[in-house]
């Protein structure tokens, strides 16, 4: 049996551009390709795309997720490791709607949250592996260095800044201004300065920007940050031409 790449997409809740954008890399290749152009997929293809998903949930990039499928060929013990995974996973997001629960009601009973219950199965170190694979383990053990040393005031100050700044991505993609635009430029200065600001970035500033671009559009985890395909490749364009410009 096989699939259309329209059908994957809608079951998968991707979207068809990051299942061609796998082809492209080699990640996931189509089963066939009809004389019409259409891509088809098989039940072998879904069980490579779902491990592709999963190890993406991980942390890991695309490179990364390459290696292990080139090494791990046995995807059921595959799938088993995946499930411990997402097992601990689920454990942690319980933990974690245990801990706004009770924010909630501290909230209102107009009572102090208190900073040790707070954050019990918030994990900023998610992307661990990921930030490692892509810029090595230095440039990730000075920014989580950097994290753990600040208060729980300032972690929220640093989000609600990075909170504004996504929002702002939004509004400007929406609006349908250009990346080579005053704004979309002003939004990408601000984009590198915070950046910039976090213990750690790499030295290659420029190839480190222009690379994060190109992950916000490739990994939809980030693309949400920015409303979706269309607002990463927006925020991607715009990256590209400050860095080419200014970097």
């Amino acid at each position: 049996m096989e699939w259309s790449i329209q059908d994957i997409a809608k079951h998968a809740s991707t979207t068809s551009r990051t299942l061609r954008h796998y082809d492209e890399i080699g990640l996931l290749r189509p089963t066939r390709v009809g004389s019409n152009g259409y891509r088809y997929y098989n039940a072998a293809a879904l069980v490579t795309l779902q491990r592709i998903l999963l190890l993406r949930d991980l942390g890991l990039g695309l490179p990364a997720i390459a290696d292990v499928l080139n090494h791990a060929t046995d995807a059921t013990g595959a799938l088993r490791t995946h499930l411990t995974w997402l097992q601990k996973e689920q454990d942690r997001l319980g933990r974690q709607a245990v801990s706004v629960r009770k924010t909630i009601e501290q909230l209102e009973k107009g009572e102090e949250p208190m900073a040790d219950k707070m954050f019990d199965g918030f994990d900023h170190t998610q992307y661990k592996g990921e930030v490692e694979e892509r810029w090595g383990k230095d440039a990730y053990a000075h920014s989580d260095s950097w994290w753990r040393s600040m208060s729980d005031s300032e972690k929220a100050e640093w989000q609600a800044q990075l909170a504004a700044l996504n929002s702002d991505w939004i509004a400007a993609s929406e609006a349908g201004i250009h990346p080579d635009s005053e704004d979309a430029q002003m939004l990408a200065r601000r984009h590198v300065t915070w950046l910039t600001s976090i213990p750690g970035t790499p030295a290659a500033v420029k190839e480190y920007v222009t690379g994060l671009g190109d992950m916000y559009v490739a990994d939809e985890r980030f693309a949400a940050n920015y409303g979706g395909a269309d607002g990463a490749e927006f925020v991607r364009d715009a990256l590209a031409i400050y860095a080419d410009r200014n970097l």
